[in-house]
């Protein structure tokens, strides 16, 4: 078992000095997925990833009863929480502007080549309900684009096999270039 799946383990079974030893071991490979997240965001943008990375951590920390089978769900759940952090911000900035400036992804560097540009919000929405038809896809498309994992990881953390993860992956992708296609004006 690996440091990481030790002290979620530990974590998972009420160890609150767990956590606290959790968050130096974890804490580059969070700051990656920021910096991931981050890359897709505007250059002005108030939220830069440490403050992101711990936003997100705050938010792990304060579930009542951590489940986590191991260190790639961990950071499933992670990306999960910054994705939230960030479609929140997203919709009180544009609250707040009327709808100006919205902010845009660039998915040109999602894996496997995913090439239009799309406002963040309007991604969220499309992921919900994307995961309201087809979960496990959505789902997919979370752990890949947004957390950063690859095929095999986002395989062993929905416990699949990579080729069923490269079949949803496929069908996620275009699921939501025509979503996005069908919101635009």
């Amino acid at each position: 078992m690996g440091e990481v799946t030790e002290l979620l383990a530990r974590w998972n079974g009420g160890d609150a000095r767990a956590l606290e030893e959790l968050m130096p071991v974890v804490y580059d490979e969070l700051q990656r997925i920021a910096q991931h997240y981050m890359r897709h965001e505007r250059s002005d943008h108030t939220l830069q990833p440490t403050a992101l990375v711990h936003e997100a951590f705050l938010k792990l920390a304060g579930v009542r009863a951590p489940d986590f089978r191991d260190r790639v769900h961990f950071y499933g759940v992670a990306a999960r929480a910054m994705r939230r952090i960030l479609v929140d911000h997203s919709r009180r900035r544009t609250a707040q502007k009327r709808g100006h400036g919205a902010v845009t992804f660039d998915l040109a560097d999602a894996p496997e080549g995913v090439d239009d540009r799309m406002d963040f919000v309007a991604l969220d929405e499309a992921l919900e309900r994307l995961s309201a038809i087809a979960a496990q896809p959505a789902r997919v498309v979370e752990l890949r684009y947004f957390g950063g994992l690859s095929i095999d990881e986002t395989a062993a953390c929905l416990s699949i096999a990579p080729a069923t993860v490269k079949r949803h992956w496929a069908f996620a992708r275009a699921w939501l270039r025509r979503e996005l296609d069908a919101d635009s004006p």
